[in-house]
């Protein structure tokens, strides 16, 4: 059925389906459910105690957590009272969250206890006009609870919620999502129900599981990808599990056993690493099974069928070797779906030939966010693309090659600023993604880059970074790259080596001590040399005006805390190269 206003989902969970384990959580050693009818009226108490406070429609109510049953019941409850969610990373900077409360005019903070309290204080200290109200998560000394909220919430009559939500309406603004931006201040995106549920609406069929699967949960919910995810799990009737942590991601995927999960790439390619790195320690007739099967997974391709023998070898090493791969991830994956930045093809290639048919998606938080998505059958799945664009979704591709979207997911604007808005938004409805892109064989959108990231060198050439990144990025040696050029002669590149494997490879050369440091690995020849090899490499399938000449390397990784990388893990390339200009000088003109 369709849904109008994103908290019907859980009505129609709680009335129609008696599901013991909606939301899933871990504490004290073991997982506890809560079934949809518990969240459904935690989420009506919760609505009711933030009435008590004068919370009415249109204020906004900031949720600062990690992922947990109550970030969905404190979504639910704003948005029953026609209030306005604004969703805030953990990890965003004190003066981002001082920003955010000013801009977005926060009433009430909802934060999961210290030390991201000790965060808010800060932020909300000296403000003239900050939020009235902070309640955290988790019992803390001194402040008031989300308990409190509950009870007062419990002892109200249930019956003053009902007019509440029958007056909130589709087009209704029901969220505020400050992007993080690779430059500037975060800007709020106003999407309402409609963008939202449209968007869900559309993905229905790509996750062809029966009600009651599994799901992990484990990416922030205050990003719009595993939060629409979110509200389409509760529309088909999933289980939702909520990981730990992102160091226990591992552990939760074995005990849970889920169907289905949310990823980025880097998350993808660390599994895959430990997988290869695993089955480089085998000896014998097991390393060579290993080897043997990881090559024929590299073959792999959606659009073709290889024949009866490629079939019949691949069926054999899926017996074999690739349901360790599966029982790794705990035995029952079927779906991943993989977003926020480029997948790597020899990723899809491997987890599709070992049963795991891992979707790409392309979109924005202006979108709702997803445009284009992989479908979970083969002929809808073209590797090194993002997928078809959804139904209903319109793209066309401009004279500069800009992917161009329309439809009812793209958002209301950026709030309180119109001038943004008209930047990306045109007179006909066109958001102007930003993106440059091509569609294949008619129907598949593949990304090439960023508009903006293009950089022109001193030849007047024009370099495309990403695609050069994402090739370096194939080696386990590599954590991060950053590739430069803009009015230089050359190409060339910043790059945090990935120092567990970079030790591993170190510990079989002559020369090179297990007790080096960091800062001393980077500056070693050797090291460098093997880094200068990589290059070579990347390097075949490029043009030779792209080709990255000279390599820096770094010995400290890039973060969201040191503010080189967006709460969505994104490079902030301006502040990056102005963290390094010695190096580039030294690149440069050393």
């Amino acid at each position: 059925m369709t849904f109008s206003r994103t908290f019907d989902l859980l009505a129609h969970l709680a009335e129609t389906t008696p599901q013991a384990d909606c939301l899933v959580e871990k504490r004290d050693g073991r997982w506890q459910p809560r079934s949809a009818q518990q969240v459904q009226q935690s989420s009506d108490q919760l609505s009711l105690g933030l009435r008590a406070l004068g919370v009415g429609a249109g204020d906004k109510v900031a949720i600062i957590c990690a992922n947990r049953p109550e970030w969905v019941v404190a979504d639910m409850a704003i948005a029953q009272l026609g209030a306005v969610s604004v969703p805030m990373y953990p990890t965003i900077t004190v003066d981002d969250y001082r920003h955010i409360f000013q801009d977005a005019g926060v009433r009430v903070v909802l934060v999961e206890g210290s030390p991201l309290l000790d965060k808010v204080r800060q932020a909300v200290a000296g403000l003239e006009a900050g939020p009235e109200h902070i309640f955290t998560f988790e019992p803390t000394p001194g402040v008031p609870s989300l308990a409190d909220l509950l009870s007062q919430g419990a002892a109200a009559d249930p019956a003053e919620l009902m007019p509440l939500k029958a007056a909130v309406q589709p087009d209704d603004l029901l969220t505020l999502i400050y992007t993080s931006g690779t430059t500037g201040r975060p800007k709020g995106v106003m999407l309402s129900h409609r963008n939202i549920l449209f968007n869900c609406e559309n993905l229905l069929s790509y996750l062809p599981l029966a009600p009651g699967s599994k799901t992990l949960s484990f990416l922030p919910l205050s990003h719009i990808f595993e939060r629409t995810a979110t509200f389409l799990y509760l529309q088909l009737g999933f289980s939702i599990y909520y990981a730990e942590s992102v160091e226990r991601i591992a552990d939760n995927l074995r005990e849970v056993q889920p169907h289905a999960f949310t990823t980025v790439p880097r998350l993808l390619e660390k599994i895959f690493d430990k997988i290869v790195a695993t089955g480089q320690q085998l000896t014998g007739t097991k390393r060579k099974l290993f080897d043997w099967a990881l090559a024929l997974g590299l073959r792999y391709d959606t659009q073709q069928d290889q024949g009866w023998w490629y079939n019949a070898q691949l069926a054999l090493a899926n017996k074999l070797v690739f349901s360790k791969w599966r029982a790794a991830l705990g035995g029952e994956v079927r779906f991943i779906i993989c977003g926020g930045a480029a997948l790597q093809p020899r990723l899809a290639r491997v987890f599709w030939a070992a049963g795991i048919r891992v979707m790409e998606g392309y979109g924005m938080t202006e979108t709702s966010p997803v445009i284009a998505a992989s479908r979970p059958e083969p002929e809808g799945n073209l590797i090194g693309a993002v997928g078809p664009v959804l139904p209903n979704v319109e793209v066309k591709i401009a004279a500069d090659g800009e992917i161009l979207t329309r439809s009812p997911s793209v958002m209301r604007g950026y709030y309180n600023r119109p001038d943004l808005t008209a930047e990306v938004l045109d007179a006909d409805g066109w958001l102007h993604t930003g993106d440059i892109g091509e569609l294949v064989q008619g129907r598949f959108l593949k990304i090439t880059d960023r508009k903006k990231e293009m950089f022109k060198n001193a030849n007047g050439k024009y370099v495309a970074p990403q695609p050069l990144e994402s090739r370096l990025s194939e080696s386990a040696l590599v954590e991060q790259v950053m590739v430069v050029g803009e009015g230089e002669k050359f190409t060339a590149a910043l790059l945090v080596p990935a120092f567990a494997e970079l030790r591993t490879w170190a510990a079989g050369q002559q020369g090179l001590l297990a007790g080096m440091s960091d800062e001393a690995l980077v500056a070693h020849a050797q090291v460098q040399q093997r880094y200068e090899q990589l290059l070579e490499e990347a390097n075949a399938t490029f043009a030779q005006w792209e080709q990255i000449r000279k390599v820096a390397l770094l010995a400290t990784p890039w973060s969201v805390e040191s503010g080189e990388l967006t709460p969505t893990l994104k490079l902030k390339r301006k502040i990056i190269r102005q963290n390094n200009l010695l190096r580039l000088e030294q690149l440069y003109r050393g």
